[in-house]
């Protein structure tokens, strides 16, 4: 009986695998948008409350009509979708773009990466789990890649208030890996994002205030892969594509995937920006970082296989 469990959850780990890397692949596409978007003068908070504020009002209206039994909760998941919401959704973002703020970009993204590390040791020591070392040994080589990706010898600097802020966004997305994994096996994708989605608006509207968002900069053109689109485009597409379908990927991946290995695998986005940003705003990579990108797929893979 054991084995035939075993056979039949392998199919559920590949497609849980492929979620999560979709998942990462959709999250990266929005650093090139919101780049587009922030050069006709938007700011990175205003560019992230419209985010996931109209990614909220599209899911929740979605998920209403077409799936209404996914918002009923109990007031026991309280705790659960605001950690959630307040923590996976708005606070990665949030100190994501304060850490940007005051340390180079390279640096932030190391800072918010080593989420899998801090998942990692949760595991081991909260829950008193035993990881296999080729575990350790494979986020070990995906931080080096990402090193190596991220350039942070490039014009480094030690702000004690950035490195903090991306302390405080690994910590986040740990915390999005961790009530994700326990949410998703209790409770529907669907109800669970747009709960988290409206939960971090919320947030979001007290960090930029609606009545202070430049809409009238809405009809303004945004340059991507040297195309012109209007600004409002960019931000719809940016709500859908790099907000509602990655949460619910990676959420629905969750399911059957372990946080420390969904932990791994989010370190493809910055490998994926890398390239979105070489061909959608000409950003060259160097050739370290391909080959930070060789390092950084190695020990995916190897946490991938090692993991129980």
């Amino acid at each position: 009986m054991t084995r035939s469990v075993k056979v039949e959850r392998v199919p559920g780990r590949a497609r849980a695998v492929e979620l999560s890397l979709l998942s990462w692949a959709l999250f990266a596409s929005s650093g090139p948008l919101a780049a587009a978007v922030m050069v006709d003068g938007w700011s990175p908070a205003a560019v992230t409350s419209v985010r996931i504020g109209s990614a909220a009002v599209v899911l929740v209206l979605v998920v209403a009509l077409w799936r209404p039994r996914a918002l009923r909760f109990d007031r026991g998941d309280i705790w659960l979708l605001l950690g959630y919401g307040a923590l996976g959704v708005a606070g990665v973002q949030l100190l994501f773009f304060v850490a940007v703020a005051r340390v180079p970009v390279g640096v932030a993204m190391v800072l918010v990466n080593l989420a899998p590390a801090l998942v990692a040791l949760w595991i081991r020591v909260v829950r008193g789990t035993r990881l296999p070392g080729p575990v350790w040994a494979g986020i070990g080589l995906a931080l080096a890649g990402l090193v190596l990706i991220a350039q942070v010898w490039h014009g480094a600097r030690v702000d004690p208030i950035g490195v903090a802020a991306g302390l405080g966004a690994a910590a986040c997305s740990a915390g999005f890996f961790l009530l994700g994994e326990h949410g998703a096996s209790r409770h529907d994708p669907f109800g669970m994002t747009a709960v988290g989605l409206v939960i971090g608006a919320v947030v979001m509207a007290v960090v930029a205030p609606p009545w202070t968002l430049p809409f009238d900069r809405l009809t303004l053109s945004a340059v991507l892969g040297g195309l012109h689109f209007p600004v409002w485009v960019v931000l719809l597409v940016l709500a859908v594509a790099g907000t509602v379908l990655p949460y619910l990927a990676g959420l629905w991946a969750l399911r059957d995937l372990p946080a420390a290995l969904a932990g791994v695998l989010a370190m493809v986005e910055p490998l994926v920006a890398s390239v979105l940003a070489w061909l959608l705003l000409g950003q060259a990579l160097r050739p370290a970082q391909m080959a930070g990108a060789a390092v950084l797929l190695v020990g995916a893979v190897l946490v991938q296989r090692a993991m129980p």
